[in-house]
Order: structure tokens, then sequence, then C-alpha cells
């Protein structure tokens, strides 16, 4: 496959497991287009074109170093220096058989400063699940400035920097890595319908990712209620869409009859804001829960006959069934 290929696929898989209808992504897209052609063309050379075809903003290729075919991956869940300058070092050492791509999942450059543009995601989650689109809207947009600024003074660029010195393609895949964790553990649940939440603790146990995080000390775990309460309507708002959502939501997300939600983490602030509302919190896990998301994205490279590398953090699954 070819780098630009492997972007595609990404994208795709992202948009097939994205909770919102294709037709809303692709309303959205649509209104971002409509925008972009009345620009005056000063403002049209500051716009990024990446979003007129990817709904995905934390996701891109950051460097292509022009390799025709990609036929080996090292992948992880935080590239930075030492995991390209690792690539490097592999590649010279079997320069038969060298890193063509190095594939990350938390974003990096333009991926991590447009980090927020995926967060409107949660709003229309939200509203799925029963809580009002206003409320839910009004609510991200004062936590998407949050995060904006919190990202701001970040050195976005300096993995990319690194990258390009050494020459060596370089992307990440954030938020369709992160919808497919979404859609797996939706489906996984709907089929064991859970009636407690220690069922559902169970239920996640089965997941190979988790069951090895609970080896490594950091498996599935509640952070409010209890084991023995019912967990009433479950709901998945705290998986994908960038990072942590409003710490005000949950009394809202109470009020629409949720009883339980999965997170991949989860502040203390937010613990105690779902703790006031009597909501079930089960913390799934992070960098297991991502590691799910790649492994769900790297079996469709595998399938394709891309080896895959494992590092930083990446739980190695795969799915694929041998003869």
């Amino acid at each position: 496959m070819k780098l630009q290929q492997i972007y595609k696929l990404a994208i795709e898989m992202g948009i097939k497991s994205d909770f919102r209808p294709k037709s809303q992504i692709d309303h959205q897209m649509k209104r971002i287009k409509e925008k972009y052609e009345k620009l005056s063309k000063e403002e049209k050379e500051l716009f990024d074109v990446e979003k007129l075809s990817n709904p995905y903003g934390d996701s891109r290729i950051h460097f292509d170093s022009g390799a025709k075919n990609i036929k080996k991956v090292l992948a992880g869940i935080d590239i930075e220096g030492s995991e390209l300058m690792m690539a490097r070092y592999l590649s010279n050492h079997d320069p038969k058989s060298p890193i063509d791509l190095v594939i990350g999942h938390h974003p990096e450059g333009k991926g991590l400063a447009d980090l927020t543009d995926v967060m409107h995601l949660q709003a229309d989650v939200l509203a799925q699940y029963g809580v009002p689109i206003n409320v839910a809207e009004s609510l991200m947009k004062v936590r998407i400035s949050e995060v904006t600024r919190g990202v701001n003074p970040i050195n976005h660029f300096q993995a990319v920097d690194t990258a390009q010195l050494l020459n060596m393609s370089f992307m990440n895949v954030h938020t369709p890595a992160d919808n497919l964790v979404a859609k797996f553990v939706d489906q996984k649940l709907k089929k064991d319908k859970p009636e407690y939440v220690g069922d559902v603790l169970r239920s996640l146990m089965e997941i190979p990712e988790y069951k090895e995080a609970a080896l490594r000390g950091s498996g599935p775990c509640l952070f409010t209620g209890s084991p023995d309460n019912r967990t009433g309507k479950i709901a998945l708002t705290e998986i994908t869409g960038g990072t942590e959502g409003s710490a005000k939501i949950y009394e809202k997300m109470a009020q629409a009859g949720i009883g339980t939600i999965i997170a991949m983490h989860q502040s203390e602030e937010h613990r105690k804001e779902a703790e006031k509302a009597h909501i079930n919190v089960v913390i799934a896990g992070h960098i297991s829960s991502d590691s799910l998301g790649m492994n769900l994205f790297l079996d469709e490279l595998e399938k394709r006959g891309i080896e895959i590398i494992p590092c930083s953090g990446l739980t190695r699954v795969s799915r694929i069934k041998r003869k």
C-alpha cells in the first residue's frame, strides 16, 4: 500500500464506525466547504484544506518520505523523537527490510493543534443519548475553549521535525481509532446485555487488551458506583471525541436517563460531578483502549500484507483468522 492509501483507509474506517450517521458527517463537511468558498484569497491561504476531505482534523499524515510501497510499519500509542530514532535504527540495522512508516495514535503537529476540531462530535453523541443538543453544544463550547487554551503553548511540531530530519514517513490515527473502540465496545455490551455494573466490568475483561491491562495493573475499574448497582442506560460518551468533555454535563446526562457511562479515563473533577449525579462510571482504561482501536485498524493493514512492529505502549492483538 501507498501512504495515501493507508491514510484514506483510516479515515474511511473512522467514518464507518462513527456513532453519527454518515449523512450528518457529509452535511457538516458540506458546510465547511461552503464556508471555505466564501473566504477571501488571503483567508484561503491560511485555511487548512485538509478539513475539506477529512472530518477528523486530529488524524493526518505529518511527513511523507516518498516510499513507493509500505511493507513494514512501526506503530505505537505515543510517537516522539525516541520512537522515530528507533525506527531509523531498526531500518539501518536491517536495510533489506526497513521501517517504511511510523504510525502513532495520539496527535502531533497540526493534528495536535487541531485536537479541539473533533470535540464537537461529543455533542452529537450526547444528543443521541437524549441530552438536548442545545445544552450539549453550549457546555461543549466552554470545554473546547478550555482545551484550545491548554493545547496552544505545546511544541506541536517537535516530533514532526524529527521525522523530517530522519526522512521517516510519519502519520497518526486518533479519532478514527477511538471510533473503532467505541463501536466495538458498544456492540459487545449490546450482545452481552449487562444488568449490573459488575457485569459491565466482566464483559470488558473478556477483551484481550483490557485483560492484559489488568495483568499490568491498569485494567477496567470503577470510579463511581458499585458492582451491585444496576446499570440503567449505558452510554459510551467518553471514548471518542478528542479528549474529556465538560464536567458539568453529568447532571444533564442523568436527566436524560443515563445510569452508567463507559470512559477511557476521567479527571477527579469529572468523577466528582458524575458521582453527584448518581452516575456509575466504568473506566475501561486509556492506553488499553487506544491499543484496541489501533489494533482494529492495524489488522486491516496486516490483511494487506504489511508487517506491524508494536512499540510505545501498544499491546498488539491481531484478530485476523489464520488458516
